[in-house]
């Protein structure tokens, strides 16, 4: 049950985000490790050190995960994960009882912040606004953690240009009954829209789910608004779905999908989020939403859970992010033909 509590340029001043290298990379997470492992009720996250209330809390009971290796977690990843949520409004997924629980969805910033957290109030569609944390340093994620946000969700566009998205995102869903028996086809509808958006003019990115599917996110230039990025991507969806029929669909309704595949473009909405890269799911065993390599969908053995809260980490140290250049690779929205 959810319980919600309210409603390319990755330059900045003209100056591109530039990728870490996968050796500094592998240094900054070993060396995160280090330090987090010095203290048992306290994790140090760039330059500050938070407290973690309630450390021995099992947020996953089965699994015997606490609160604070939920935090030392986000310590150790950060040196990726920030440059994947920098600038972007952040909704909290959070479960205060555990992932046995209910989950409580929080757009607004808690009351009671740190200063040091950055927050920005973003515009509602239907009037008002909303002030959410933003995503900027490894210390915000620790702190979510402390609130028990296992899962932040992070916007397609960053908070100065909120209404002009740099992500347009792609959800391969499989059918409820027996999910991991579509996931063939999953990969398959994956790499079909590669070849897609790369005719389009534009660079796919895969992710693992860490829940049921996998996500391609094709990185833009914030010259459209989310309306039109919205319409793109539904247009990209159904010639997809077109190309594949048998195994692809974009209709809403269960009833008419026919046992196949999803590809659900709802998060290009406005306003709408997706879970964030290497974000932890609440589901048993701590997976991990992992960035891929393009040719790991090929990967037989490639599975929406297969890294975890315990195995993310070594594979970034050994590897460095399959996402480093996606800013980098960002282009303008196609014009898709109507009709």
């Amino acid at each position: 049950m959810v319980r919600p509590t309210g409603a390319h340029d990755d330059a900045r001043a003209g100056t591109a985000a530039q990728p870490i290298p996968a050796s500094r990379l592998a240094d900054a997470v070993r060396a995160t490790v280090h330090r987090v492992a010095a203290s048992e009720t306290s994790v140090r996250a760039g330059r500050r050190r938070l407290r973690i209330s309630s450390a021995d809390k099992l947020l996953f009971p089965t699994d015997g995960i606490t609160k604070l290796e939920l935090a030392e977690y986000y310590a150790q990843i950060a040196p990726v994960m920030v440059p994947h949520v920098r600038d972007r409004p952040l909704n909290l997924w959070r479960w205060n009882k555990g992932i046995e629980s209910d989950v409580v969805v929080q757009q607004e910033i808690p009351r009671g912040a740190p200063e040091w957290v950055r927050r920005a109030s973003v515009a509602r569609r239907r009037g008002g606004s909303v002030c959410h944390a933003v995503g900027g340093e490894a210390a915000t994620l620790v702190w979510l953690a402390n609130l028990n946000c296992i899962t932040p969700h992070a916007w397609t566009s960053r908070a100065e240009r909120p209404d002009h998205p740099d992500r347009l995102v792609f959800d391969l869903d499989p059918p409820e009954a027996d999910p991991e028996a579509h996931f063939p086809a999953i990969r398959a509808g994956a790499r079909a829209l590669g070849l897609l958006l790369e005719e389009l003019g534009l660079v796919g990115f895969a992710m693992t789910s860490g829940s049921r599917g996998l996500h391609v996110v094709a990185p833009l230039r914030r010259r459209a608004d989310s309306d039109q990025a919205r319409a793109v991507a539904g247009t990209i969806a159904e010639t997809l779905a077109a190309r594949l029929p048998d195994l692809l669909t974009t209709a809403w309704r269960k009833e008419k999908r026919g046992g196949r595949v999803l590809v659900d473009v709802a998060r290009n909405t406005y306003a709408q989020t997706t879970v964030a890269p290497y974000a932890v799911r609440a589901l048993p065993g701590a997976p991990v939403a992992t960035p891929l390599a393009w040719e790991e969908l090929q990967d037989p053995d490639l599975h929406p859970r297969r890294w975890t809260l315990a195995s993310v980490s070594a594979r970034v140290a050994e590897r460095g992010d399959p996402w480093a250049r996606i800013s980098a690779s960002a282009s303008a929205l196609p014009v898709m033909p109507r009709g």
